[in-house]
């Protein structure tokens, strides 16, 4: 059965232009060579629009004015936990953006902040199975694990909260390399192999077909990707599977673990209404613009179930991503100037952090 990889959502982003208005920039070196970032400055500079490369080891009065800075601050944000010099950088950001009430955010610190713990974001999803429950849309039942308890509580938590077998483990900060290492359990005494805190939350079967739901403002795109295969539901003796999700769900991916049975069924597509439902819920109640949503269709009933939320994703395989993100730069601009204040969180006088794992 085919299905369209991509779909694309949202006004139109053509005929985008801005004059006199000039973008401060802030992303990791990793982030600026997946979103190619050059590029995107002489798309910019086509239309009229200067980006500028923030250096936050240099003072930012300088390097401004700006009217509205884009940036991924994550890696900053995680690692100021531990690192004086990142905490430093991160609390000379945040005295720029306080002494410039008018320069926007794209997106507000503390909005991302709680993305990057995902027992928050956890919280957040689990709204979803009363807010959007109409769109048959609903998130896994998860577990917040805090610390190392004995294994007899953590399994008598995972009976009460009505989590099933296989379980997924994800480590509690949602940023890093690290947080890409996950594992399956297959059954209570499996669980003595997490390592909190963490996060665990009952597999679904979905076909080994994830969705990547990318969101530029009110411009969405739906992208498929590899992802893992059934498993029987219910306790078992098999060993836990330990994986890193990048790499399953790369478009290239050849891993063991999203290979299917030729005479599986496929699941069917997500509904388009029900995925633009989804986002502008959580636009509403994130408060953000740029993020990804990551969704699966259930096998069996066929609800759009929601496993994750990421800030700023990486945008592989979105159309017209450039062009969608400097329209949405001119809207944010456009309203603010209208408006006459700081609409979109250019105030930061909010002290962001993130809790880190233990080792």
């Amino acid at each position: 059965m085919d299905r369209p990889s991509v779909r694309v959502c949202g006004p139109s982003a053509a005929g985008v232009r801005m004059s006199e208005r000039r973008v401060g920039c802030w992303l990791s070196d990793k982030k600026r060579r997946r979103m190619n970032l050059d590029a995107f400055i002489r798309f910019c500079a086509h239309h009229g629009v200067e980006v500028v490369k923030i250096d936050l080891t240099q003072p930012l009065g300088p390097q401004g004015p700006f009217d509205i800075i884009l940036h991924k601050l994550s890696d900053v944000i995680v690692e100021a936990e531990h690192d004086s010099q990142s905490q430093q950088l991160l609390d000379n950001f945040q005295s720029y953006v306080s002494a410039h009430p008018d320069t926007v955010l794209l997106d507000p610190l503390p909005a991302m902040a709680k993305l990057l713990d995902r027992f928050i974001s956890g919280r957040i999803m689990s709204q979803l199975n009363s807010s959007l429950r109409d769109w048959r849309i609903c998130s896994p039942p998860c577990l917040e694990v805090h610390s190392g308890s004995d294994l007899s509580s953590i399994q008598q938590a995972v009976i009460r909260q009505g989590l099933t077998f296989p379980l997924i483990c994800k480590t509690r900060v949602a940023h890093g390399s690290y947080s890409h290492e996950m594992c399956l359990l297959f059954s209570a005494a499996s669980l003595a192999d997490i390592h909190p805190p963490c996060v665990l939350q009952s597999f679904v079967n979905h076909g080994a077909v994830l969705y990547k739901v990318f969101v530029v403002g009110d411009k969405h795109c739906c992208v498929e990707r590899p992802s893992i295969k059934n498993f029987p539901s219910g306790p078992c003796d098999r060993k836990t599977i330990f994986f890193n999700s990048q790499k399953v769900s790369k478009p290239e991916s050849n891993s063991n673990l999203t290979s299917v049975d030729e005479h599986m069924v496929d699941p069917p597509s997500p509904s388009s209404d029900a995925v633009a439902a989804l986002v502008k819920e959580l636009r509403a109640q994130l408060g953000m613009a740029l993020f990804g949503v990551d969704v699966i269709v259930n096998i069996g009933t066929h609800a759009l179930t929601v496993i994750d939320i990421n800030i700023f994703p990486g945008y592989e395989g979105m159309p017209q991503f450039f062009s969608s993100l400097l329209s949405h730069i001119q809207s944010v601009l456009d309203k603010h100037a209208a408006a006459g204040s700081h609409t979109t969180g250019g105030s930061s006088e909010e002290t962001v952090g993130v809790c880190h794992p233990r080792s």
